[in-house]
């Protein structure tokens, strides 16, 4: 049974990352199209880091990433302790409410926001694609965090208290120095649905502001280039950066507490 769950995993994992391959394979095509590899050469990358409107744009995609998965850590990380403190009845209500958000089609919240932010008169461009993916982002951290605050034990918190703590300097000492690991792991989560998000950001982007979802998928309507080839390879593997950072930071993190 366990030799057909790794065959069974093992075919998953080449159907997901065999295209991957593929793709990375052919930016480094001289041939200038993906029919047949040709020759090795870096001149698609070349043409890639060339166009000054592409570099802006994949500045703009990190820049939103981060900036959105940031303030979607903040806020869902006290929202995750508000939902915990809460009572049972309306804690329930604001997981459920929680829980909609992330089942609800992408179409949909991007159809929300576009018609949210034209009937109060909201100028579309990077804020209104900034405050959109805060708000489906936050979701995603308050079901990382929330676990790790319900594995807490209480006990740690009364002490504190006991010992003569503030509100605050429990938040500081006691509590957020315990759910660091599924902060991080929040932040991380948000930083990478932000990065690849195209249903949302194309309803709410304005003429002045792209991201590299749209940007990609723009330029695919006109043919396939193998530039963006080269830039689909260098974000795959800046997103291979990030869970390899990420493991490190939750090991090094893991070994002091038992420490």
């Amino acid at each position: 049974m366990k030799k057909i769950a790794r065959i069974y995993l093992g075919l998953v994992f080449l159907i997901l990352y065999l295209p991957i391959f593929y793709l990375i394979v052919y930016s480094f095509n001289s041939g200038g199209d993906m029919n047949a590899f040709t020759g090795f050469t870096f001149a698609n990358y070349i043409t890639m880091f060339s166009d000054s409107r592409l570099m802006l744009i994949l500045v703009q995609t990190f820049l939103l990433a981060f900036l959105s998965s940031l303030c979607a850590t903040i806020i869902g990380t006290f929202g995750a302790i508000f939902i915990h403190d809460s009572r049972r009845r309306l804690q329930n209500r604001i997981l459920s409410l929680n829980n909609v958000l992330m089942v609800a089609p992408d179409v949909m919240i991007g159809a929300s926001f576009l018609i949210f932010f034209t009937i109060i008169g909201f100028q579309l461009g990077f804020v209104s694609v900034l405050l959109s993916h805060i708000a489906f982002s936050i979701p995603i951290v308050v079901l990382m965090v929330l676990p790790r605050l319900k594995e807490m034990n209480v006990d740690m918190v009364n002490a504190a208290y006991d010992l003569g703590a503030t509100r605050f300097q429990m938040l500081r000492e006691v509590m957020l120095p315990y759910l660091t690991p599924g902060i991080i792991a929040g932040y991380f989560m948000a930083f990478t649905y932000s990065l690849d998000d195209f249903a949302v950001t194309f309803f709410v982007t304005g003429n002045g502001f792209s991201t590299l979802s749209v940007e990609i998928y723009s330029r695919a309507r006109r043919g396939i280039s193998l530039d963006i080839n080269a830039l689909s390879t260098v974000v795959f593997l800046f997103s291979v950066l990030l869970v390899v950072g990420y493991y490190f930071i939750s090991t090094d993190r893991k070994e002091g507490q038992d420490a």
